[in-house]
């Protein structure tokens, strides 16, 4: 999660909340790709958890790799929480848990994408490896239960562990033990995102599916392959979800402003402090009339930092964010960047995507959704088992690629970063599965070895 936006101009009107949405619109020959990924450290001696404090923890990791790369500390009531990049340059963020978050700058293809990858995992291991310290590539922790993980000093998220138990059964598991990855891709008009949203939340469980990636906890298979994406569904209902409505006629930033006003607050950040609302109005900041603060109003940064705080299958801010995946290694990393580019960014990509997924309904797209956690790409939408459909989309995603015609130092075209989902097709087994056959082979029971195996 990258820092909080700080803007003090006010809000007054509906108008501009909306505004602020299209603001993010660009033309087509500026577009970019921001890569997010999530790690979760652990000490290699003992396969035990972080903890933020101490000579080996993770402050000293953030002070260690702020000497490697240079970047600024950003801090929050005294305490290292992040590095700041150069300006546009990306950020590194801590999560509940300590999971090791890298928000990446705006690139403008798969192949600087994979590099800027590369230099960070490289400046990781250099800070790391001094301290003991390794990086699991597993959507969830496998071992440690919620209670042994640590807790990052982090305002904000001291007001979101104490509301989360009050709206779902699983908030704090999300928080605390799990990690994903996501990509940001642009929109060029209101048009344009509308198309952009409604494929890729209809494709957001094949995703899931493609990249599967935690099937254990506590020590012990879950019970699914995607135990990550499964404590999504219990986490919060009101910020959470497929977005039934984004397939609406009509629907656009107004509609996505209108709904992200009924979402209860977090918090509104005032200097350096966090104030705990959770569970106010936006409206309420807006008139004046928030109880916690009285007379306070709604500002710029406000309503950037509550867009932050909600948690839907893709989500709207300046850009989009696709938010389905679990997890893997630097191959699926990059992966998952191709496969929305490949889907999104070319025109007639775009349209055979769209020609993919119109026919299913709402009620269709929600029973996917509820079955890919467990069942992976052998789920099922109108009578077509996952794994078919998604041999489908990636087939569009390698000719959008193709089209974009970006290529490296040895004229390979970004469809190349498709090869890891394209083996999973054809195998027919996520990485959870192979996880899995591990855990009843040669790993002979033990999550143990997945810290020698499944590592960055």
């Amino acid at each position: 999660m990258a820092r909080d936006t700080s803007d003090t101009t006010p809000l007054t009107t509906r108008d501009e909340l909306i505004a602020w949405f299209a603001a993010g619109e660009k033309p087509r020959a500026r577009f970019a790709i921001g890569t997010e990924h999530e790690k979760i450290p652990f000490y290699t001696a003992d396969h035990m958890p972080v903890p933020y404090e101490g000579e080996r923890g993770i402050r000293a990791l953030l002070e260690n790799l702020g000497r490697e790369t240079g970047w600024e500390p950003i801090l929050d009531a005294g305490n290292i929480i992040g590095l700041a990049g150069p300006e546009g340059g990306g950020a590194i963020s801590i999560e509940p848990g300590g999971q090791f978050e890298l928000s990446g700058a705006p690139l403008p293809d798969i192949h600087a994408t994979a590099t800027e990858l590369d230099e960070h995992l490289a400046a990781t291991k250099r800070a790391a490896e001094p301290l003991g310290i390794g990086f699991l590539d597993l959507g969830m922790s496998p071992k440690w239960t919620r209670e042994a993980t640590p807790q990052m000093p982090k305002s904000r998220y001291r007001i979101m562990r104490n509301y989360m138990p009050k709206v779902g059964k699983l908030g704090l598991d999300m928080m605390l033990r799990t990690a994903t990855v996501q990509v940001n891709v642009d929109f060029a008009s209101e048009a344009d995102m509308v198309r952009k949203m409604r494929v890729s939340l209809a494709l957001q469980p094949i995703a899931t599916a493609l990249f599967a990636n935690s099937p254990f906890t506590d020590g012990r298979p879950n019970g699914f392959l995607s135990r990550r994406s499964e404590i999504w569904r219990d986490t919060d209902p009101d910020r959470t979800g497929m977005l039934a409505f984004a397939f609406d006629e009509g629907f656009g930033y107004e509609a996505y402003a209108d709904w992200l006003l009924d979402v209860p607050m977090y918090f509104v950040k005032r200097g350096e402090t966090y104030h705990d609302v959770a569970g106010a109005s936006f409206r309420d900041l807006m008139a004046g009339r928030l109880a916690q603060l009285p007379g306070e109003r709604a500002t710029v940064s406000d309503w950037a930092n509550h867009a932050s705080t909600v948690f839907p299958e893709v989500r709207l801010k300046r850009f989009l964010e696709m938010r389905g995946a679990d997890v893997g290694g630097p191959a699926m990393i990059a992966a998952q960047s191709a496969f929305w580019v490949g889907l999104l960014y070319d025109e007639t990509a775009l349209s055979a995507a769209w020609d993919l997924v119109r026919g299913w309904s709402a009620s269709e797209r929600e029973s996917m959704r509820a079955a890919v956690p467990r069942l992976g790409l052998h789920a099922s939408i109108g009578g077509r088992c996952l794994g078919a459909v998604a041999a489908e989309a990636l087939a569009i995603a390698r000719t959008g690629l193709q089209a974009r015609a970006r290529r490296d130092g040895n004229g390979r075209d970004e469809a190349v970063y498709l090869q890891p989902l394209e083996a999973i097709v054809a195998a027919g087994r996520s990485h959870a599965q192979e996880r899995l056959a591990d855990y009843e082979g040669p790993w002979e029971k033990s999550v143990d070895p997945a810290f020698t195996t499944c590592t960055f």
